[in-house]
Formats: structure tokens, sequence, C-alpha cells
């Protein structure tokens, strides 16, 4: 054999080698690189559903869950508060809940599907501020006796029902958003889940 020729079965064997390990060094440094792209763990969790456990919530009471980084409120409403939704009807904007504010089988008199709970997201409709919890029927500040209790904006003065609908003449354009819900037992609620009127 002399020094200028060429043995073929080597040369192919180093370059299947070569490639080989070529392609799985790539491979290893592809994995780390794509799962970059995907979503953080806490942009996942950001986007995840929020479980709230309502077995202590006494009727009157607000419990606050976070949930896509927004307020949601869960009230449990008594009889008397159920009772006075319909006497507010005329003095609402959105009275029977004409907007898309709330999911397909939220679209009733309580904005709910257990009448007994609202779950609403705790955002004012008009510039974004948080209203507070007014459940204290009668109060001067707030309209004397038309008030039933509900929730009321300090930025801009903005009122809303037991139900989330608005009143008429405030700055708030539309009622309190109903986000999607479910729930997974009778003192379980699955919120951003569309769980249907199940």
């Amino acid at each position: 054999m002399s020094a200028n020729s060429v043995d073929l079965k080597r040369r192919r064997m180093l370059v299947t080698a070569t490639s080989v390990v070529a392609a799985v060094g790539a491979g290893f440094a592809a994995v780390p690189f794509l799962a970059s792209w995907g979503p953080s763990a806490k942009a996942k969790a950001a986007g995840a559903p929020a479980e709230a456990d309502i077995s202590k919530l006494e009727p009157g009471q607000m419990l606050r869950v976070k949930w896509r980084g927004k307020p949601v409120w869960v009230v449990r409403r008594t009889e008397s508060n159920l009772s006075d939704l319909a006497s507010l009807d005329g003095l609402l904007a959105d009275p029977d809940s004409q907007s898309d504010q709330q999911p397909e089988y939220c679209r009733n008199a309580a904005r709910s599907l257990k009448p007994e709970y609202l779950i609403a997201i705790g955002i004012c409709t008009h510039l974004g501020c948080s209203p507070t919890y007014r459940p204290e029927v009668g109060a001067d500040d707030l309209g004397g006796a038309e008030w039933k209790g509900g929730f009321f904006c300090p930025c801009h003065g903005s009122r809303f029902d037991l139900a989330g609908r608005v009143y008429a003449g405030v700055p708030a354009p539309t009622n309190l958003v109903v986000p999607p819900h479910q729930y997974v037992s009778d003192t379980q609620i699955l919120i951003g889940v569309d769980g249907g009127a199940s």
C-alpha cells in the first residue's frame, strides 16, 4: 500500500463517528435552548386556575382569591341580599347583564352558578381601582335607603350591587366581570376553568 492510497472503509467509519458525535452534541445544546422558549414557571402559575375553599365562609362574608394577578371576590350572600337584588333594577345601568361581563351560565339575576355565592373580579371597570366591600344596608354615604350593600370604588365613586351590577350615573361603564369557574365540590371552587352550568 502506498503513502497516497486511501483506506475508504476507515474514512467512512471516521466520518460516520464524527457525524454521530456532532449530532448528539447538537441535541444536547438544542434542548436547553428550545426549553428557554417555553413559558417560565412563574408565567405558567399566573395563568393557572385558582382553587378556593369556601367551607368556612359565613353568610355576609367575603373571601379574596388571587387569579392571574387579579383579586377575585367570593361573597356568600344572605337570603336578604338575594331578595334585595330585584328591588335595585331601576337604579342600575345594566340590570339584566346584557354585556359580556360573565359566562353564559351566569347570565341570570344573581349572576352566579349558585345564587348564594357571587364570584367576581375585584377590579372596577372604570379605571382599574379595587372597590371596597360595603355589605351594610342603608349606608348614608352611599345613598341611604337605596343602598342594599355592595361595592364602592373610592377612586371615582362607582358603585356596584351584591351581584356586581353597576349603578346608573357612575363612572364605571359596565358590571364587574364574573370569571369562568366551576364547583369542584360543595366547599371547593375552581376559578379560571369554564365548567359550564354543571
